[in-house]
């Protein structure tokens, strides 16, 4: 398998959470009121699995292996592309976490807030996943080595393994400093 065969497979779960997140879009919009407990475990999932640990073996790993080649311009240039739309989905998931908490305080306001960040996530999702899926992924393997690959589709397992240590470590953390 190549490298870019865990990343794709972690694309399929994100546009589940996508599709659910369309459905609670669709909810708010006849009800006029958000689920709080949804959108934790929405954000809960974008945070630590499409961004910790999906964009984490991107950027970390396979971002870092491809800048020591010679990318083409092109690959570059999408390459900071999806640099900038990983930045941007930490902003627009943010904020969706925190218009939630205004929200839950009594803030009415926060409500079109919440609209916005939920649409925002659901745009850019599938156009993203698109963009890596079918002009990024494939042709930059072809910048690697079979060994190498092999050696980048090891190093993702290994941090696919350390995350759940690190993230529960972070929790402890966070709430003995409360």
């Amino acid at each position: 398998m190549m490298p870019i065969g865990p990343l794709m497979i972690e694309h399929r779960l994100i546009e589940r959470m996508i599709r659910l997140l369309k459905q609670q879009l669709e909810k708010v919009g006849r009800q006029k009121k958000p689920d709080p407990v949804f959108i934790d475990v929405a954000v809960d999932f974008i945070k630590n699995y499409a961004d910790r640990c999906h964009h984490g073996k991107e950027e970390d790993i396979l971002f870092r292996d491809l800048a020591k080649k010679g990318l083409s311009d092109e690959h570059k240039g999408i390459m900071g592309e999806l640099l900038e739309e990983h930045a941007r989905a930490r902003k627009a998931t943010k904020s969706l976490l925190d218009a939630k908490e205004r929200y839950l305080t009594g803030n009415a306001d926060a409500l079109s807030d919440i609209v916005d960040a939920i649409t925002w996530l659901v745009n850019f999702y599938p156009a993203h996943i698109e963009k890596e899926d079918r002009q990024f992924f494939m042709p930059v393997m072809g910048y690697f080595t079979k060994q190498e690959q092999d050696a980048m589709l090891r190093e993702f397992y290994e941090f696919d393994r350390n995350l759940v240590h690190a993230t529960y470590r972070g929790i402890i953390e966070r709430m003995e400093r409360t």
